[in-house]
């Protein structure tokens, strides 16, 4: 193999468009690996890790774009690197072709468009500190798209949108929906009166389709993953609670979180009480007790979020859903399902690419069949060894950096190469008993999820079988119908790829402890 490299001095571009370019370049015959990356000191250590550094990127700065390219000879190389080069010139014109403006500077834009009132930024994390300073300065609202900003950036940005009233979601903000538009990581949503605060992009995605198909969305303010931390105290997640109390177009709230400090639950929670708006809050795998105690509503799961919304909207009474199916056609297709396997067929899978889905797939199945292994575990001893190998029941995020800044693929989400090997790799295994699978749609996901999963499930299923096995698979799809994707072409996708689908991650995570325990699991469902 041989590696050639680029270096365009001060083109900067986002990391959504760089995974594209990549994922693109990757697909090229004769080609081994790409890295089309901002030339950063982190990302240059990875490249010397993965042995494709070069001397040409030891010297790029880091507003400098590399592209590095591991092909069969150099002339598949220089094609590939020329590749990459023609789709950024042709971004650069359609995006030009397609915006009203575009302007160099922060400054420059605001000067140009006065009234506007939020700036989204996604420069690398050295500098995203730094313009979203400004922007709070000119008196803008601010998400931070971008990673790599130090917890003390955040607490000292998120104060200084305190004092100036200003919002700041993140950094490491994957997903909002502001005044319907979609910003990151967003579905297409019908607006409504329901309004989302939420330190979970996936977490917020899912509830924000589901109340989509009910009531509708008014916002969804994200927070960042840091920010009900101790360190950061829930300033955005309070500001933004405060913001949707005063939205007269917002008359029931949500809020969405994996379980935040003690501390910081008690300030969140005692803000939502004097809110005078109905709240429902799922804190994930966090005890529902103490939301209670607060006058709220809580929810168990992200789908229980979504449909107690729907209830309290419609002047019902809150209650926890298992199966939205009849009991009897969820037992039929469970039997249906576990009667083909063998005997030694034992353990769930899980291949994430939300990582809110995998944690809440991992809650929902440890009470249902006992401990699971994890890249990213409930607990400590419960964490693999190895994150490429499986052990028992184990359920990986594959958006974790190990799996995408650490070896330089793009995220799940958009790229599936990787969960497509997994996948395969899970269905060799004898002891796989069902392989469990999200698939995310929206602005920012792949094209069409479903079309690049399906050939490989198939594959899967004719591996398993040949070795006279039966492998289930079990799915959920997050997204809308109105989603570029659109929900219903792609749930078709998959179920014509012998996929049992689920309404939710929930149900879906349900089913597959279902079909392990030969439905053995029922009567803890129903008890919950």
């Amino acid at each position: 193999m041989v590696t050639k490299s680029r270096v365009c001095k001060g083109e900067y571009r986002d990391s959504i468009f760089l995974m594209r370019i990549s994922q693109q370049l990757g697909s090229l015959d004769g080609v081994q690996q790409t890295s089309v990356i901002m030339a950063t000191d982190a990302n240059k250590e990875l490249l010397r890790d993965a042995g494709t550094f070069t001397d040409e990127v030891a010297r790029a700065g880091p507003n400098d774009l590399a592209i590095v390219v591991d092909a069969v000879s150099p002339e598949r190389a220089e094609e590939a690197i020329s590749k990459a080069m023609e789709m950024m010139a042709e971004a650069v014109k359609e995006r030009a072709e397609e915006a009203e403006a575009v302007y160099k500077t922060l400054d420059s834009a605001a000067g140009a468009s006065p009234d506007s009132n939020l700036v989204l930024i996604s420069v690398p994390g050295a500098f995203a500190a730094r313009e979203a300073e400004r922007a709070l300065e000119l008196g803008k609202h601010v998400m931070i798209f971008s990673d790599g900003v130090s917890v003390e950036d955040e607490i000292r940005l998120k104060r200084l949108g305190k004092e100036k009233g200003m919002l700041v979601m993140g950094p490491d903000c994957g997903t909002a929906i502001i005044n319907g538009i979609g910003l990151g990581f967003a579905n297409v949503v019908k607006r409504g009166p329901v309004g989302v605060v939420a330190a979970s992009g996936t977490g917020a995605q899912e509830v924000a389709s589901l109340i989509s198909a009910g009531p509708g969305i008014s916002h969804v303010i994200g927070t960042g993953g840091r920010d009900l931390s101790d360190e950061v105290g829930g300033i955005t997640m309070l500001m933004g609670l405060r913001a949707l109390a005063a939205d007269p177009e917002t008359e029931t709230i949500v809020l969405i979180s994996k379980p935040p400090s003690p501390e910081v639950a008690k300030r969140v929670l005692k803000a939502a009480s004097e809110v005078g708006k109905p709240t429902v809050v799922n804190f994930l795998g966090g005890d529902p007790k103490i939301i209670e105690e607060a006058g709220l509503t809580p929810a168990i799961t992200l789908e229980d979020a979504a449909a107690k919304v729907i209830a309290l909207q419609r002047g019902g009474k809150p209650r926890s859903v298992t199966f939205s199916a009849d009991s009897d056609e969820i037992k039929k297709t469970a039997e249906r399902e576990y009667g083909k396997i063998q005997p030694h067929q034992r353990y769930i899978r899980g291949i994430y690419s939300g990582g809110t889905f995998c944690s809440e797939a991992m809650l929902i199945a440890r009470d249902l069949v006992g401990d699971v292994y994890s890249n990213v575990p409930l607990k400590p001893e419960l964490k693999l060894e190895d994150s490429n190998t499986s052990k028992e029941h184990t359920f990986v995020d594959m958006g974790e950096d190990e799996f995408t800044v650490e070896i330089g693929k793009p995220h799940p989400m958009i790229y599936h190469e990787l969960r497509q090997k997994r996948i395969l790799q899970e269905a060799s295994d004898p002891e796989t008993a069902v392989l469990l699978l999200d698939a995310v749609l929206g602005y920012g996901a792949h094209e069409d999820p479903a079309g690049a999963l399906a050939p490989t499930l198939r594959e899967a299923k004719k591996i398993a079988g040949k070795e006279e096995r039966y492998l289930p698979v079990i799915a959920s799809v997050c997204g809308t119908l109105q989603d570029p994707q659109n929900l219903t072409a792609q749930e078709k996708k998959l179920k014509d790829a012998g996929v049992v689908l689920m309404p939710s991650n929930a149900q879906a995570a349900r089913m597959a402890a279902l079909i392990v325990t030969r439905g053995g699991a029922w009567n803890k469902i129903v008890r919950r």
